[in-house]
This record gives structure tokens, C-alpha cells and sequence, in this order.
């Protein structure tokens, strides 16, 4: 830390500098967990650095994706507990970049808060490098900005990127599905990342106490329930890539199952999903009762238990669900490729 950096009439302005630096000093124990063969550059400076090893590949592609928590930082604000929102974080950037076959490299994080208080924003960061972990993917720099004025002491805000890569003959397109071909469900881990200014409102979460266990949660508490950080399924699929040719993936996020799978899908084909086949996970059922929400606008807003979609031939699709499980991804089909106009079709 720089004893010379302090600035007395910034700090009346509301922003503590050396806060900041304090927090640098307690993500860097949670940072080092993350690090692979291609950095380059320690926390601290002004770009990471990351060494590009494309071998193997004859042209190579860069993928690159970005995205944020949403509201559902407000659970993580109203139960105090930040060291997981972070794994979220991760999780919409490399689930996003997998689904065109590229393996996450590297990943940055952006945290905008009312007040830098170093242990807080450390544990923010602890949660972004375990999703880094888990997607097997360094964290090369961030950055942390104070907004005084602009945001309340206690209110954060956190974004992230991530660029992975891929040989180009090897990008997942829509151009070798076909009809007959199965559509393979993910399961997730709960609500995930989306939908929760939704969440929010039907269950008054300002105003519930959530910490109690609920019944209808197996005896768990709807704010534990709620804050379970988004399953990330890269390993796992970077394992089937290897072993299988995959038609299509999509990460089911905002928008449900009506957005995000036809975006996988080409023109003449549509994915007909069985409903009775999807493992509804209980909050789904939950937030649909106490919400009075349709069957229709549920499929439309959340994942309803299947955090991503994997497209394969038929012939493949019980190799495909034997490498899956041996993940730990208790993977199943919930519906198949069909001749037909519209891309998507629940039935």
C-alpha cells in the first residue's frame, strides 16, 4: 500500500483511496487461486496480461462476452452475504461463451459501490474467483469504483467479461442440425441470475423474513434458496466437445425457455420440448403460486430447472448423457428437433 497516496479532501467527498488499496491487498489471497500458464501480469497494474496458447489450433478465434448479477443483489444486500454473488457473475459470461465451443481464458471484474469497505468488496472478489475456478479460467484485473452521491453507502453493483477460444472449423453453428436430433437438458441449480425484479415483487422480499425455513423448500429458507449461486457448465461440456459433435447449446437466462433456446435453432427447424418432461425445481413452483404467474410467462421468464440446452443426434444422445453424468450433471432429454416454422414449441 502507497502511505503516500491519501488525499483528505477526497476522502470528505466520500471516496477513501486508501480503502481501495486495502482491498486490493485482500482479493489478491483469492485472485492467486485463479491463476493459469497464460498470465502474465500480477493484480495492480494498469492491463492484464494473458499469453494466447493456440496450438493445436489452425484458426484460432477470440469469444468474448459480458453481463451482470441484476437485482438479485439485493438478496445478497439484504442477507449480508456477498461471498457467492460473485460465482453469478462468472457464471452469465462463461456459460454464455461456451455455447459457441470456446473455452473461457481469462475474465474481469467490475464492482461500483457507495462506500469501499475493503472486507466486503475482498468477499465480492472471493466469489468471482471461485466462479473463475470452476470455469477454469483466470482473473486478470477489475476494477472497484466509489460513487458517492450516486449510489447508497451499503449498494453495489457488479458486472464482469470474459474472452475465451476456439478453433474456428470447431465454432458450434446452427448448420449441422437436423431433424431428429435430441434436445438435452442441463439441469440449474435454482433461479440462477434472472428474472429476480420478478422474484422480488411477488414474494415483497423488502418486507419477508428470509431467513425462515419454507415447507415448500425442503425446510430451506427462501433467501438461501434464492441467493444459490448459477451452476457453471463449462468443464462438463468442454469434456463432451471433446468426445461428441454438438448441434447447438443454449443458456437458458433471461427470457426462458421461449427466448434462449431458438437462438440455437435455424430457420425450417423447431425444438418441441416436452413440458411434462422438465424438472421443475420447487421454487419455480413456488414463485408460480404465490405469484398467480402462467405456465406461459414462467417459461418465458426463468429457467424452470434447466440451466442450458445441448442439441445432439440421436445417435449420440445417450453417449452424450453418460459423459454429462459422469460430471455430476444428472443430464436428461426433454425434447427433439422437429420439421416446422417456428423455432420453439412446448408441448
Amino acid at each position: 500500500m502507497n502511505e503516500l497516496s491519501r488525499s483528505d479532501s477526497y476522502a470528505a467527498a466520500g471516496v477513501d483511496i486508501t480503502a481501495g488499496y486495502r482491498a486490493v491487498e485482500l482479493m489478491k489471497q483469492h485472485i492467486k487461486r485463479t491463476v493459469t500458464p497464460g498470465v502474465c501480469s500480477d493484480v495492480g497494474g494498469f492491463g492484464g496480461l494473458f499469453e494466447l496458447d493456440a496450438d493445436g489450433m489452425k484458426k484460432p478465434v477470440l469469444v468474448s462476452g459480458t453481463d451482470g448479477v441484476g437485482t438479485k443483489l439485493r438478496i445478497a444486500m439484504l442477507l449480508d452475504k456477498h461471498d457467492t454473488i460473485g460465482i453469478d457473475c462468472v457464471a452469465m459470461c462463461v456459460n454464455d461463451v461456451i455455447c459457441c465451443g470456446a473455452k473461457p481464458l481469462f475474465f474481469l471484474d467490475y464492482i461500483a459501490c457507495g462506500k469501499n469497505v475493503p472486507e466486503k468488496i475482498a468477499a465480492i472478489v472471493a466469489g468471482v474467483a471461485e466462479g473463475c475456478v470452476q470455469a477454469g479460467c483466470a482473473l486478470i484485473g477489475g476494477e472497484t469504483a466509489e460513487h458517492p452521491g450516486m449510489m447508497a453507502q451499503d449498494d453495489y453493483d457488479l458486472a464482469g467479461y470474459c474472452t475465451g477460444i476456439v478453433d474456428k472449423e470447431k465454432i458450434i453453428d446452427q448448420k449441422r442440425m437436423k431433424a431428429g436430433d435430441v434436445v438435452i437438458a442441463l439441469p440449474s441449480s435454482g433461479v440462477h441470475s434472472n428474472g429476480f425484479s420478478l422474484v422480488r415483487k411477488v414474494f415483497d422480499v423488502e418486507n419477508t423474513d428470509l431467513k425462515a425455513p419454507r415447507e415448500e423448500l425442503g425446510g430451506a429458507s427462501l433467501g438461501e434458496t434464492l441467493l444459490t449461486p448459477t451452476k457453471i457448465y463449462v468443464k462438463p461440456v468442454l469434456r463432451l466437445l471433446g468426445e461428441i459433435e454438438v448441434h447447438g447449446i443454449s443458456h437458458i437466462t433471461g427470457g426462458g425457455f421461449y427466448e434462449n433456446i431458438p437462438r440455437c435453432i435455424p430457420d425450417g427447424l423447431c425444438a418441441e420440448i416436452n413440458k411434462n418432461a422438465v424438472k421443475i425445481l420447487p421454487i419455480f413452483k413456488l414463485i408460480a403460486k404465490e405469484g398467480n404467474i402462467s405456465e406461459r410467462d414462467m417459461f418465458n421468464t426463468f429457467n424452470m430447472g434447466v440451466g442450458m440446452s445441448v442439441i445432439v443426434s440421436d445417435e449420440d444422445a445417450e453417449r452424450a448423457l453418460e459423459i454429462l453424468n459422469a460430471q455430476g450433471l444428472e443430464a436428461y432429454v426433454i425434447g427433439k428437433i422437429i420439421a416446422a416454422d417456428e423455432k420453439i414449441r412446448l408441448i
